[in-house]
């Protein structure tokens, strides 16, 4: 199997594993909202696989590790970088140290939760 796909087959693993661990909420199809084919199939293959711990293939609890890219697919309708929502916590964090932020853009609209102000700050080109 190629990387790619075996990338890919893991986050669809990760994703897909709550709906396989709760069947009350999956009735009888793990995934109804997908059609019929090859890629549906594989991926139900693989989660019951690695989650029956008499297959070759079991993979304990504690070993499963969710991957996750970012090429866009699992953004919401308007994305934004993890690494800006990482930036706003540290801004946020390290704000007692730096009292001059809460009157400097674009910290201050961080600090004000501001996104309006902040998407303004943004060079666009």
């Amino acid at each position: 199997m190629y990387p790619y796909k075996l990338y890919r087959v893991l986050v669809c693993f990760c994703f897909f594993f709550t709906l396989f661990s709760t069947s009350s909420l999956a009735g009888n199809d793990s995934l109804p909202s997908w059609n019929e084919g090859t890629s549906k199939q594989a991926i139900i293959d693989f989660v019951k696989g690695v989650t029956d711990k008499n297959s070759p293939d079991f993979v304990p609890a504690a070993e499963r590790i969710a991957v996750f890219d970012n090429d866009g697919t699992l953004w919401s309708e308007h994305p934004a970088y993890f690494q800006l929502f990482f930036a706003m916590d540290r801004v946020k964090e390290m704000e007692a140290e730096h009292p001059e932020w809460k009157t400097t853009q674009p910290f201050q609209a961080v600090l004000e939760g501001d996104m309006k102000s902040l998407a303004q700050q943004v060079k666009r080109g």
